[in-house]
């Protein structure tokens, strides 16, 4: 830090506050600590009374930390996007927001190894959730005023080649309905899956070309997911509950198919028995999911987790649903928040 001629300041970095002072109209700062000088800051400052200034030394090799956060900012989002609005740096901060609707994905091994560095962050909501175009995604703040260009440069190293931050557009699926169980089918009870997809999947605009009852018949079922499948569906939806009963043909029903099933169980409550499978006909990958009975009552359940990463093309593994269980227990809020509640994470 040194003090400088007001009129010799341009291009250095103000370490205090400017506060003016006029009679009756204002007292405040009119710049900040941090604000880099200019050409036409010099005559507000001098009729302020300010005919010297204390500065930051500008150096190479050191940032002011408006330049750092503008590479924060490229480390989240890159240097220009189709995805993503992000605003001025300012005191060392850049807010970023959706430019589209879609599904954000996070690299959160990136973003923890950027965080751990210090005198810097990035902040985000979850990922993998779904947003809106507009939604605050995340924000960065460099802590010190300045920091050294080598520390940025690490930054940079540390969050890998791609941005940190993508959005992936979420696109309606053509689906097939199987309602398995007896009672539904000889018309014990009603058909109460039906009406529930139907308005989950109409949330992402996405088609229900047809549903079909059966009896809890083990070669029916299989058949009417392969029938699905040759139909053109684009994803296939098994509802009926998954339980240990013996009568429950189901599961192995999705197995006889020839699908690959990547977990059957997951660490959510509602939803622990759900079914992620996916089948391969005619040269596409048609995902198949064995839905457990909850989705007839709960409000939001594991389907509601896992839907819109499978409309957004993502192809799930076994370790994307065991990573589930931090966080996997809704907690049936009176006001339910989601997907903004955290559920999931």
């Amino acid at each position: 830090m040194k003090q400088i001629k007001t009129t010799e300041a341009v291009g250095h970095v103000l370490c205090h506050d400017v506060t003016r002072i006029i009679p009756g109209e204002m007292k405040g700062p009119v710049f900040k600590k941090g604000h880099v000088i200019t050409e036409e800051d010099v005559p507000v400052l001098l009729s302020a009374g300010k005919e010297n200034l204390y500065v930051w030394e500008k150096k190479e090799g050191i940032l002011h930390e408006d330049e750092a956060a503008a590479i924060l900012r490229a480390i989240c989002i890159g240097e220009l996007s189709e995805e993503f609005d992000a605003s001025e740096p300012s005191e060392g901060k850049i807010t970023i927001t959706a430019r589209m609707d879609g599904l954000l994905k996070i690299n959160a091994e990136g973003l923890n190894a950027v965080n751990s560095l210090g005198e810097m962050m990035i902040a985000t909501i979850h990922g993998n959730f779904p947003v809106k175009k507009g939604d605050r995604l995340a924000a960065t703040r460099i802590i010190p005023l300045v920091i050294e260009e080598e520390k940025m440069l690490r930054a940079k190293d540390a969050a890998g080649s791609e941005p940190l931050l993508r959005i992936m557009p979420i696109r309606g699926l053509r689906t097939g309905i199987v309602t398995t169980g007896n009672e539904v089918y000889h018309g014990r009870i009603k058909d109460a899956f039906g009406p529930v997809l139907r308005s989950k999947l109409a949330e992402y605009a996405s088609e229900v070309m047809d549903q079909v009852m059966l009896p809890d018949d083990k070669a029916g079922i299989t058949q009417a997911v392969l029938d699905f499948a040759d139909r053109g569906a684009e994803m296939i939806l098994v509802s009926g509950g998954k339980s240990v009963d013996p009568d429950d043909q189901t599961p192995g029903a999705i197995r006889d198919t020839g699908a690959d099933v990547i977990c059957y169980g997951a660490p959510v409550l509602p939803g622990a028995m759900m079914l992620v499978s996916y089948l391969e006909r005619d040269g596409r990958t048609i995902p198949v999911l064995g839905l457990p009975g909850c989705i007839m009552y709960a409000s939001r359940t594991i389907f509601d987790l896992l839907l819109p990463r499978i409309l957004a093309g993502e192809r799930l593994q076994a370790g994307d649903l065991t990573g589930l269980g931090e966080g996997g227990l809704c907690l049936n809020c009176e006001t339910c928040t989601f997907p903004h509640c955290g559920f999931g994470k």
